[in-house]
Order: C-alpha cells, then sequence, then structure tokens
C-alpha cells in the first residue's frame, strides 16, 4: 500500500534521476544519461496509440525531456504535444516489477533506430545506465528490488575490450602518416603536431585539445616532457554548463586534479618547437586552434586524417581497419613501448590506465613480447647454470 501511494509513472521517474545526476555529470554522460532514458523511455507505456514516430520521440525525448538546461524553456507546440503524450501514457515504475516489461526495455538498449543493432559498447552503456535507474527506483521506494538481477538476459553484442591488433599501424607507418598530414596543405602542416602528440605520448586527441604551450617542456636537445592536465571532449552547447561545445574535465578516470607527465623524444619535441615558432600559441595559450581561433574539432582533424590515410596506404590497405582513426596512433604509442621492452607499470601511468587495464586491453602486445621476454630469462639463467658433472673447472 505504501509503495502504490509513492507510485510515479516512469517518464516522471526517469526525468528525477536525470535530475539527481545532472550537477556532477560531465557533459558526455548527460548526453549519454539522455541517449538512454530516451532509449527505454518509449517501451514502458500503456500502448503506443498516438505514438509520434520513432525519430521524432527519440529527439523529443533526448534533446527536451532529459535535458535539464531546457525544462525552463517554453518547447515548441508539436515538442509539447509529444511530451504531453508521454505523461499520459507512461506506466507506473511499479509495472518494472513485471520482468517481461524490463526485458523490453532491456531489448530496445540494443537496437538502434534503424533496426539495427547496435555496438556492444553502446548496448552495455544503455544497460548500465537502465540498471542505475532501477536501483534509484528502489532506494526511492518505488520499487522492492532491481528487477533485471531476476533476469537471464544477455546482450546479443560483445563488448570487445581488447585492442584489435589490424587497427594499429607499427610506428615506421605512423611516422609516414604525419608526414603525409603534412602534405595536406596549411590545415595538414599546422596539425601535424597535433598527431604527434598522440603518436609520441599517447595522448587522448580531447587532451590535447585544450594542451597550453605552459604544459610542454622543450629542451634544445634530448628529452622533453608534457603534462596532461585535463581533458576537453566535444559534447555539445545543449549538454555544458558553459554553453560552449567542447566540456573541461579532468582526466579520464582520474580525479578533477589528476596531472600525468609523459617524456617525449628529441624528433617530437624538435616538431612542437617548430609548430610553436611557426604558428604561435593562441591568446589563451593553446597550442591548436582553428583558423578562427576556436577549439580543434573532430570533424577537421578527422577530414584531414582521412586524407593523410588515402596518401600514404595502398589501395588495399584502405579498404581495411588499418589506422582508421587517429586515435590508434595512441594504441601505437603504447604497443612501441610494450615492444621495446618498457616496464608495463611505466607504460600505464604513461598512458593513463591502470595496470589491469593495461593488461586486460593490450593483452594481444604482450602476448607479443613472450618470445623476447623468454630469451631474456633463459639469458639470466644461463648465468647462474651449473657446469655438468665431471666437466673441467
Amino acid at each position: 500500500m505504501v509503495q502504490r501511494e509513492k507510485d510515479i509513472p516512469w517518464y516522471q521517474h526517469a526525468r528525477n534521476y536525470i535530475e539527481m545526476k545532472w550537477d556532477h555529470a560531465p557533459a558526455t554522460t548527460r548526453a549519454n544519461l539522455a541517449e538512454a532514458m530516451a532509449t527505454v523511455t518509449p517501451v514502458i507505456v500503456k500502448d503506443t496509440k498516438g505514438m509520434a514516430d520513432p525519430r521524432t520521440v527519440r529527439r523529443v525525448l533526448y534533446s527536451w525531456a532529459f535535458n535539464v538546461k531546457r525544462w525552463e524553456e517554453e518547447p515548441p507546440p508539436e515538442v509539447k504535444e509529444v511530451l504531453a503524450w508521454f505523461e499520459r501514457k507512461s506506466l507506473p515504475v511499479s509495472a518494472l516489477a513485471e520482468k517481461m516489461l524490463t526485458r523490453k526495455a532491456l531489448n530496445a538498449c540494443t537496437k538502434r533506430l534503424d533496426g539495427k543493432t547496435s555496438a556492444g559498447s553502446v548496448i552495455a552503456r544503455k544497460r548500465a545506465i537502465f540498471h542505475q535507474s532501477l536501483g534509484y527506483a528502489v532506494e526511492a521506494d518505488l520499487l522492492t528490488e532491481n528487477p533485471i538481477h531476476g533476469l537471464q538476459w544477455k546482450a546479443p553484442e560483445k563488448v570487445e575490450d581488447e585492442i584489435d591488433p589490424e587497427c594499429v599501424p607499427a610506428h615506421e607507418l605512423a611516422e609516414q602518416l604525419l608526414v603525409g598530414v603534412r602534405a595536406q596543405g596549411a590545415r595538414g602542416r599546422h596539425l601535424e603536431a597535433f598527431f604527434g602528440c598522440i603518436l609520441y605520448s599517447a595522448a587522448r586527441p580531447g587532451e590535447i585539445v585544450g594542451l597550453l604551450a605552459t604544459d610542454v617542456y622543450l629542451p634544445r636537445r634530448g628529452w622533453g616532457k608534457v603534462w596532461m592536465r585535463e581533458s576537453r571532449p566535444r559534447a555539445g552547447r545543449p549538454w555544458t554548463d558553459s554553453g560552449e561545445a567542447h566540456d573541461q574535465k579532468g582526466l579520464k578516470h582520474r580525479s578533477r586534479k589528476a596531472v600525468r607527465a609523459v617524456p617525449i623524444p628529441p624528433q617530437f619535441v624538435a616538431m612542437l618547437r617548430w609548430h610553436i615558432t611557426v604558428y604561435g600559441v593562441g591568446p589563451d595559450g593553446r597550442l591548436f586552434r582553428t583558423a578562427r581561433g576556436g577549439m580543434v574539432q573532430e570533424s577537421g582533424y578527422g577530414e584531414v586524417w582521412a586524407r593523410a590515410r588515402a596518401h600514404v596506404l595502398a589501395p588495399e590497405e584502405l579498404k581495411t581497419k588499418l589506422a582508421k582513426r587517429p586515435y590508434d596512433l595512441r594504441h601505437t604509442a603504447v604497443s612501441t613501448w610494450l615492444s621495446a621492452g618498457v616496464e608495463p607499470q611505466i607504460v600505464a601511468q604513461r598512458a593513463g590506465h591502470s595496470l589491469a587495464v593495461l593488461f586486460r586491453v593490450y593483452a594481444k602486445f604482450l602476448k607479443g613480447g613472450e618470445d623476447a621476454a623468454n630469451a631474456k630469462i633463459s639469458a639470466r639463467l644461463s648465468q647462474h647454470r651449473s657446469p655438468p658433472a665431471g666437466s673441467s673447472s
């Protein structure tokens, strides 16, 4: 009886959940939360009579219903109509105690709007958010237990943790791709050092977008150093507190004040020194910027990378996953360090990983060094091998 008195529509609960998470969530997380709630909410309804088409429903729920920043705005009539429909048709949260309804919502997490199966990582993310929203319902005494726990449900697509070696260019090829970047005119020459940051320091693109001149040490000779202090992923203006397209957050899986120091080799020090000499730095000290001084956009550097890839790779290689994304240069950096014999804990520290993640994600590259490791162990053991019996000393 107490539960029935507290019961509220799922649509309202989903908004309550978003509001609870909003203030302390990075912009990209906010967008992911909204996407997950916009995916499951259309199936937690009494019926579908009068429901708008799926694309309109997804757009309205994602952009309006589950974006706290827009709750004070007056929506257009067509948006208001869709929102009002969900207020009327949403099932109560208690209905999710019926496990088949929960299964239906989980199944919705596996499909794209075109009906095709989503990527394993997307399914896992949506499922995790839905699971947490149900846990919040338990906290609010809307459910006695999380119904997902009683389901034998399995995602149709597996999340691959290990890096596919087919995607990762050898270091020599990666350097040729940087030459290909430089060949792409003025924009390519400006972005060569940007891609160099990924290749030589294993930086994530979001960590380079806001990189400042004060974050690099560039001696005339020898090794330099880069300090990664923050990440500036592009989340879109609707999701950031600042209203800017790029969010400003701490390093991935680290505290907000964490700093990662990465030594960089002399050839990359020279590349950065040349970049600063030719292009200078922005008014705010940023090393990389657009022609108008804005943040470097993924679409912009992605276009340059695609042309460089076409410039360097053979036609048959272009059809493969080899170096498909600039991010693959980060995998080149880590695999190069591992193959060079750098201790895993140092590699993990420089890459911003835990040891557990390093071993899991780069397992295939670690296995590739087994022969070299065995040879080192054999050489070490042979130094203390006792002479055969009867041999002369």
